[in-house]
């Protein structure tokens, strides 16, 4: 069975799921929105456009994506994950079906091509292309990881490349991105956290059924960057970016895409785990109940009761 199952988590996203499900068109026997609650028209939108929608409280990334899935997984077929600001590009070298249709017995998932846009240009320098993301993947084979951030899905077999495109093109103000990467920090200083204090399982990725670029990142990320003192690494990141990546050649949109992404939000990732282990100390309370103070994040286990895929052997 070759049908592709799309799912959606959105949050006020009526800018963009118009655009996002329109794009899909043609090529997905479903679209299903899983909502956190929007106060705009998304579900309204969506619903109009014959997608499927259902309402879930938000817990987290991780959380909400498994959700979604045991929906949808009972469909059969494969399942197709795209944000609500991302359109399946017609840049794409093959179409979802073309995909999933010569997929060997073997093949469990495919990896697709995400580019970002930024101030109305696309980033294509800085070590930001070409990003090879696992969005593909057969119902049954595959969950997202439990993870506070940078959780991807992991499936159980082998995983393919595929000529699929899709571009993040978010049309929300600076100001929004910039609150947006706020969030992101204190989940990723949640992470950074549990490195040391261990309160949740960690996951490598490696010998996992994942992107072997997202194997890549995280293992870099575990024993390179976290290696380097936090007062010297978000500059030495940029300028490895900017510089000797070629950063600079994304124009001034560049310029501040990989200052604010690259830097600022890396440097406020560091900050956050700073002040969240000293403000533990001085009041002499669990890292946890520092964290839930200053974030108004509670990092309990997760609760969702069904396994995540073994790494391969």
């Amino acid at each position: 069975m070759n049908d592709i199952h799309a799912i959606i988590l959105t949050l006020n996203e009526e800018m963009h799921i118009e655009r996002c499900i329109r794009s899909l068109s043609d090529q997905c026997a479903s679209v299903t929105v899983v909502d956190s609650g929007s106060s705009d028209r998304t579900c309204e939108i969506a619903r109009n456009l014959g997608a499927r929608v259902i309402v879930n409280p938000f817990i987290n990334h991780a959380q909400q994506m498994n959700f979604a899935i045991d929906q949808v997984s009972g469909s059969g077929g494969w399942l197709f994950r795209i944000d609500a600001d991302e359109v399946l590009s017609q840049d794409s070298r093959e179409s979802l079906r073309d995909a999933v249709l010569r997929a060997a017995p073997d093949v469990q998932a495919f990896v697709v091509m995400r580019r970002i846009h930024f101030l109305g240009r696309r980033i294509r320098h800085g070590a930001v292309e070409p990003s090879w993301q696992l969005r593909l993947w057969r119902a049954d084979a595959g969950r997202c990881e439990q993870r506070w951030m940078d959780e991807h899905i992991l499936v159980r077999g082998r995983v393919d490349r595929s000529g699929i495109v899709i571009a993040d093109i978010n049309l929300n103000s600076l100001g929004w991105w910039t609150t947006k990467h706020n969030g992101y920090a204190s989940r990723e200083a949640i992470e950074q956290l549990n490195e040391v204090h261990g309160f949740l399982p960690v996951s490598t990725l490696q010998g996992a059924g994942a992107s072997a670029q997202a194997r890549r990142k995280r293992f870099l990320k575990h024993h390179l960057y976290r290696r380097i003192p936090p007062s010297l690494r978000a500059a030495i990141y940029f300028v490895w970016r900017y510089v000797f990546r070629f950063g600079f050649l994304d124009g001034r949109p560049g310029w501040y895409f990989h200052l604010l992404q690259g830097f600022w939000y890396r440097t406020l990732v560091d900050a956050k785990v700073m002040e969240i282990q000293r403000y533990a100390d001085e009041h002499r309370i669990s890292i946890t109940a520092a964290i839930e103070t200053l974030t108004g994040i509670a990092p309990l286990p997760p609760t969702n009761t069904k396994a995540e895929p073994k790494a391969n052997a």
